[in-house]
């Protein structure tokens, strides 16, 4: 059995960063993929799909310093569902479990954000080869406050 997600697209809005502990940061990012194509009437349409992604350790961490609204990314990783209760309705969450990540946007093209990383990750976001895996952690975030959800 294969469950193996890739995506590239923009980051929608600044990262959200939580600590389960002092050692064990989180990161959440939501995704935009778009699709181009020509309808039956000669027009172009775009349809832009939204993905929660969730990445563990050090691939949080790199997102934490260097991602920002609008930086391109390359993710790899499983799809994942879950669900939790709350005042008596289920909430179901589709979110992709990272295990890789690429930047392929340059500093330039996020400059525009008040948020920007400095210029010493300039090198960084310019090489779309820069790439770092991690392994997910085993914890259950079922039990975590709703604060953060949905995205």
């Amino acid at each position: 059995m294969i469950n193996k997600v890739i995506l590239i697209g923009n980051v929608g809005a600044d990262p959200e960063i939580r600590y389960i502990n002092e050692d064990l940061p989180v990161a959440r990012v939501r995704l935009a993929t778009s699709e181009v194509y020509t309808n039956k009437q000669g027009e172009k349409v775009e349809n832009t799909e939204w993905h929660n992604i969730v990445l563990w350790r050090g691939l949080a961490k790199l997102t934490e310093n260097y991602v920002v609204k609008g930086t391109k990314l390359y993710i790899e990783g499983k799809i994942t569902y879950r669900q939790y209760e709350q005042d008596g309705t289920t909430k179901y969450f589709t979110e992709i479990v990272a295990n890789e990540l690429r930047f392929l946007s340059r500093k330039s093209d996020t400059d525009s954000q008040s948020s920007a990383p400095s210029s010493s990750t300039k090198s960084k976001q310019a090489n779309p080869s820069q790439q770092s895996t991690v392994a997910e952690p085993d914890i259950d975030l079922s039990n975590q406050p709703d604060d953060d959800l949905p995205f």
